[in-house]
């Protein structure tokens, strides 16, 4: 899955305000027992079972609308009246949803389960304490490959990426800020810098792999690989990679020693959501390790929850560092969080690198 979430991440002052989703139902107000629920998320990362054990146990009706980039997310919002109450915003995106004031700071009074999250999201670095966000499910980007394609060789390194020995069979992912990643740390550089000198010098290395690329493509890479037509690409861990991983013996994801990074999708709670009572309902029946397990179980992506995973019955999941990574390949791994001003030397390069 994932990270259309990261083009253009400041760009939402840019993008049009769009008009009120058609699923958003009650935007009006809230009637005292607040029997609806109104949730704006990314597309497949809230199972249907969730939804339906949810539903059964509150008596209170869920209404789904999906997006597919937080910009989306953030400009609906943007434009006041939107309906809805739960929000899933990726973590550069709390930031900025902070920063613009359209979701609630959180009551943690009226929250059972925050005691329940692995270390790494219960204070994570982009919202301290857990202030206007509960993470749900996280992932990884690195690195994935063909075997066959390598002559048996394992990689580890972003280097690869820049390697001729596969070129005309290496994919980078169409994304302005995914591509930033190796791009930066194969020079040694932090996936989080805002330095203009160190942007530039990642664009370099970008504009010298073009002729090295296959294309960008952040869709079906993952069977590009399973056929064999890809050798190498810059992948998003989570269920599409897992699986063929799973299926093809060839086919190895790895976070590289560089350290790749971290991505966690989470909910918050709407400046204006009609129904709060019942978000918070949704915050504490999410938070249920029985319920997050099913975010792994049902919907093959890794949950936030740490107590959840003695109730994940796809063992595999636990062992496959495409969907669960250890702490110790995670060790160099950071958060991508909101570059600020900076997104302009990002955008000024990236138009250089598409053009070329």
């Amino acid at each position: 899955m994932k990270r259309t979430a990261l083009i253009a991440v400041a760009a939402v002052a840019a993008i049009g305000l769009t008009a009120c989703s058609s699923g958003s139902g009650n935007a009006g107000g809230s009637s005292p027992a607040s029997k609806q629920l109104n949730i704006y998320a990314w597309a497949d990362e809230i199972p249907k079972s969730v939804i339906a054990a949810f539903e059964k146990e509150t008596g209170i009706t869920v209404t789904v609308d999906t997006f597919d980039a937080n910009e989306t997310m953030i400009s609906k919002l943007a434009a006041g009246g939107s309906g809805y109450d739960i929000v899933e915003p990726s973590q550069y995106a709390v930031q900025q949803l902070v920063g613009q004031e359209l979701v609630q700071k959180l009551d943690h009074s009226k929250i059972t389960g925050l005691d329940n999250l692995a270390a790494k999201f219960a204070d994570p670095s982009y919202d301290k304490g857990n202030e206007y966000s509960v993470p749900w499910i996280w992932g990884t980007t690195g690195l994935a490959y063909n075997t066959k394609c390598t002559g048996g060789k394992e990689l580890t390194s972003w280097d690869a990426l820049w390697d001729p020995a596969y070129k005309g069979k290496i994919y980078m992912l169409d994304n302005m800020l995914s591509a930033y990643i190796p791009a930066l740390q194969v020079n040694g550089l932090k996936a989080t810098s805002t330095s203009e000198k160190d942007i530039a010098k990642a664009t370099q290395s970008l504009l010298d792999q073009k002729p090295l690329l296959a294309g960008y493509n952040s869709s079906n890479y993952a069977d590009l690989l399973a056929s064999g037509d890809a050798c190498v690409a810059e992948s998003y861990g989570g269920s599409a990679i897992a699986k063929v991983v799973a299926d093809n013996p060839d086919v190895k994801f790895v976070i590289p020693k560089e350290g790749g990074t971290l991505w966690v999708d989470g909910f918050s709670i709407a400046k204006d959501a009609p129904h709060a009572d019942a978000a918070y309902k949704w915050l504490n029946f999410t938070l249920e390790p029985k319920i997050a397990a099913m975010a792994t179980d049902d919907g093959g992506s890794a949950s936030a929850n740490e107590a959840a995973k003695k109730e994940i019955t796809d063992k595999a999941s636990l062992d496959s560092v495409a969907v669960y990574p250890s702490a110790e390949q995670l060790k160099n791994s950071e958060f991508i969080v909101d570059p600020g001003k900076a997104l302009t030397f990002f955008q000024q390069g990236w138009t250089k690198v598409k053009a070329s």
